[in-house]
């Protein structure tokens, strides 16, 4: 049996995933094998030497101490793509609202309460809330991920001009992009050309600030720029000048901060993007099924801190080594099973980065678990080893 723990309310579509006679799933655990996360902060959590992997049921991963996680061969898995469309309908909407004034023209709505001849007040007031549409002008998007390659076909369809960018475009995106939808060489390019811009990147330390005063001063007078992605991809200060100055009409985004809240002709959602029965469902599912095939069969999808590594399980002995991605690691690990006196049968080898993973199936273990995951373990650069089925 295997525990689990579920750090927030998880979604039973997710948890029915995880089946009674293999898994056991709790909301209070000492010694997990896999944990269960949506936004709860882990950055402080004691991470017990049992834990495997950990499961966020969404694709940020922000709130877990990734690099901490993989020095301790602690797989991290997200669920790309499963809240797409939800945070695809929420990008639509904001580039709605932020051309036509609509949230803007409900509140003022508000304030006709208990006032006489309302009807004739809109008819002389509802000018104020005049704005372009959005067919015929170009939209940018920054990143062409299962989300942004959502937003570029949608936004063609309803009759934009649309260029993305993306220096690592996957080839399943390639496949999926629309052939209307215009690649772009550069983020200049985005910002030179667009009246829209929207970001789909994930923030880390080459992302961080990217919209900066540079940027902003080549955009176009009067664009609209929209963060569904993280609010630390924008530069607070460089924002404010950018938005005083007219370079931006509005920015729309998903993360208020008190900063942002200060600054006029923002529009700030409570972070909105994937809160959808779907989506929660959808990433949950996907959480848990990813943690499974881990756990019980040793393979690897949608992990950020370690390769994506899938052999299918044939029923022989398994073997599964996470390590650091540095020459004659290869060599040492099959030599301690040579040592052994075991024959491989099958082996694949991936990596990522800084990190490694090595799935190897053997025709049987002979009995010499112990002795050949300790020798393993002493290995330089081995974070974990682990026996996940014996024949």
């Amino acid at each position: 049996m295997y525990n689990i723990l579920t750090l927030n309310s998880i979604s039973e579509k997710g948890l029915v995933k995880l089946p009674a006679k293999d898994f056991i799933v709790a909301d209070k655990m000492e010694t997990p094998d896999g944990i269960l996360v949506r936004s709860g902060d882990m950055h402080n959590y004691e991470m017990p030497d049992t834990l495997l992997g950990i499961a966020r049921a969404g694709a940020g991963t922000n709130n877990i101490p990734v690099d901490k996680c993989a020095e301790k061969g602690i797989v991290v898995f997200n669920t790309p793509g499963a809240n797409a469309n939800a945070v695809k309908e929420l990008v639509l909407t904001g580039i709605l609202i932020s051309s036509r004034r609509i949230v803007e023209g409900i509140e003022w709505s508000k304030s006709l309460k208990g006032k006489e001849h309302i009807d004739k007040l809109v008819e002389s007031g509802k000018k104020q809330f005049a704005g372009p549409e959005i067919k015929g002008k170009k939209l940018g998007i920054i990143g062409l991920g299962a989300i942004g390659v959502m937003v570029a076909n949608a936004a063609v369809s309803l009759g934009m001009d649309v260029m993305g960018y993306d220096p690592f475009l996957s080839v399943y995106s390639a496949w999926s992009i629309s052939s209307d939808v215009e690649l772009a060489d550069s983020i200049v390019s985005i910002a030179e050309q667009c009246d829209y811009v929207s970001i789909h990147v994930p923030l880390n330390d080459n992302t961080k600030n990217m919209f900066n005063a540079e940027i902003f001063s080549m955009m176009k007078k009067g664009s609209r720029l929209l963060n569904f992605s993280r609010g630390g991809l924008v530069e607070t200060s460089a924002l404010k000048n950018a938005l005083e100055n007219g370079t931006l009409d509005k920015y729309i985004t998903d993360f208020p901060g008190e900063e942002v809240l200060n600054l006029d002709n923002v529009l700030a959602i409570p972070h909105l993007g994937a809160s959808t029965p779907e989506s929660e469902e959808n990433c949950a599912e996907m959480a848990a099924i990813e943690l499974k095939a881990y756990i019980k069969y040793g393979t690897i999808k949608n992990s950020v801190n370690f390769p994506n590594c899938e052999s299918l399980y044939t029923g022989k002995a398994r073997v599964t080594i996470a390590h650091k991605n540095i020459p004659n690691m290869v060599g040492s690990i099959t030599a301690v099973f040579a040592k052994h006196d075991l024959n491989i049968d099958n082996m694949l080898n991936k990596s990522k980065g800084n990190w490694a993973y090595t799935i190897i199936d053997l025709d049987s273990l002979y009995g010499k678990n112990d002795n050949l995951i300790a020798e393993l373990k002493l290995l330089p650069g081995v974070v974990r080893a682990r026996i996940v089925r014996e024949k």
